[in-house]
């Protein structure tokens, strides 16, 4: 029959749900720190419960040796001569029990000490009873009771442990009376210094999907799937679902009749809003529905390895893309899990005109770069704001000549040179400025000398006032086509 003892320490291990062998064992260790501390010795001590009697024993356990020379600590080691007067059946390569007085000899220091050890040793074995139980059982849902509040802190009663559920946990529309059944997911079970530690939530996404499966048929028996949740407690949720069978609606089956099922979720979660969006394996499609109920003109991939997404929406729709504080935009990205950014048709726009503007301005050549412009034709054009041999090509011969100093043969002059720029850039052969300038000094001289021959004829035939009127015609015509040289 067990002793009182005994019966007691049974009694403790069921309401904890241990071992009864845990609980023995801490009383025992107990007794073996009570004596060492009474004795002061460095034996090495073990204690035996009886479980008849219910009485404590404690010995001093020592090994047993063949010869003298062997021992190394008399406190440890015994011979066997010495092992067999006390116990006639002592071997070497045994052990050596020798009983310690215990009765009488624990005071109220010595057996405060033993009730802390064993109160110690039992939470430590509750700790690692509820974590073996529980951490099994992370992301799934418990029914729980709220059993205190402790500050911002829930403490519930999941059945065989407490278990806690911070601020951040919580979502900020609830709040909770002790006694209240809540269903809770378990998130993480740690090993706390203060006990075992459970934690649970009512903010994770998959209380919201644990939800649809309670009230959707379709979800519980697979044919719907809920392949993506993104959730911020107490503000919204997306959802993304899809159908296994080509006649069944997937967002019309979460959605229920009239939105009766939905509903029914939107009341466990206290008013959070719930979009339910239908899932597509092509990321470009899937960003226009998760973005809803914004429409979206034009979706980009920016980079398919890093998950990167462009999306364009109308000016009107930017706001409502981005949704409250960037709620609507955060949870889409969440729920792709692609890095979206989103910019309006204005934004892209203006975007598009600065690439095209750096672009020019990389590309564009100074004209002192070109070969066969001299350095009073460069500052001449650079005064008309042309700074560049792109700006130049551009210009009509016409635009040229209304430029102050700049004369008919100055554009010719210029047009080579552009030409000849150009050509170089593509391997061309450029035309020999050389040969144009001499082509042109040569044409110039041939001109006098038949205009002397001509008016030499006018004056032996002319009179003198023809011959004078002459002279004066031809004097403009020579002023202007030595300004034209000078340009």
């Amino acid at each position: 029959m067990a002793s009182e003892l005994y019966n007691i320490i049974d009694a403790v291990s069921k309401e904890k749900g241990i071992d009864p062998q845990i609980v023995v064992s801490a009383v025992e260790d107990a007794i073996v720190v009570a004596t060492r501390k009474y004795y002061k010795t460095q034996e090495n001590l073990r204690a035996v419960l009886d479980k008849e009697s219910g009485k404590i024993n404690a010995y001093a356990v020592k090994a047993i040796v063949e010869s003298p020379e062997q021992v190394e600590d008399p406190n440890l080691q015994v011979t066997v001569e010495q092992a067999r007067k006390l116990d006639p059946n002592a071997e070497a390569g045994g052990e050596l029990l020798i009983p310690k007085a215990t009765e009488g000899i624990l005071g109220r220091i010595a057996a405060q000490l033993a009730k802390q050890v064993i109160f110690q040793k039992v939470r430590e074995a509750e700790r690692d009873t509820v974590y073996n139980e529980y951490i099994g059982h992370v992301g799934e849902i418990v029914n729980a009771t709220v059993k205190r509040i402790e500050g911002p802190d829930v403490i519930f009663d999941i059945g065989k442990a407490e278990a806690r559920m911070g601020r951040k946990e919580q979502s900020r529309l609830e709040s909770f009376a002790v006694g209240e059944r809540v269903r809770v997911v378990i998130v993480r079970v740690e090993k706390a210094a203060k006990g075992p530690g459970v934690v649970v939530s009512r903010a994770a996404p998959e209380l919201v999907q644990h939800l649809f499966q309670t009230e959707v048929p379709e979800i519980y028996d697979g044919t719907v799937v809920i392949r993506a949740t993104a959730r911020e407690a107490g503000e919204r949720t997306k959802i993304a679902v899809m159908s296994k069978d080509k006649d069944v609606d997937a967002v019309g089956a979460c959605v229920g009749m009239k939105g009766m099922r939905v509903q029914s979720i939107i009341r466990e979660l206290r008013g959070e809003k719930i979009d339910i969006i239908e899932y597509h394996e092509d990321a470009v499609t899937f960003a226009e529905k998760a973005l809803q109920p914004a429409k979206v003109s034009k979706v980009t991939v920016v980079d398919t390895a890093d998950k990167h997404l462009e999306v364009v929406v109308d000016d009107t729709q930017l706001s409502l893309a981005i949704g409250k504080k960037g709620q609507n935009v955060r949870l889409a990205a969440k729920l792709l899990g692609w890095k979206i950014d989103i910019k309006s048709e204005e934004e892209k726009r203006q975007e598009v005109e600065q690439q095209m503007s750096a672009l020019v301005t990389q590309t564009a050549t100074p004209l002192e770069n070109v070969p066969g412009l001299g350095e009073g034709l460069v500052e001449k054009l650079k005064a008309a704001g042309v700074g560049t041999v792109e700006s130049l090509a551009d210009m009509t011969p016409e635009q040229l000549e209304a430029i102050e100093g700049i004369g008919p043969k100055t554009v010719e002059k210029i047009s080579i040179a552009v030409n000849n720029y150009f050509a170089s850039l593509e391997g061309g052969e450029p035309v020999a400025a050389s040969e144009a300038e001499g082509t042109e000094e040569a044409a110039v001289e041939e001109a006098p000398a038949e205009a002397s021959v001509e008016t030499s004829e006018l004056a032996a035939e002319a009179e003198p006032a023809e011959i004078a009127q002459a002279e004066g015609t031809a004097e403009p015509a020579a002023e202007e086509a030595a300004e034209d040289k000078q340009s």
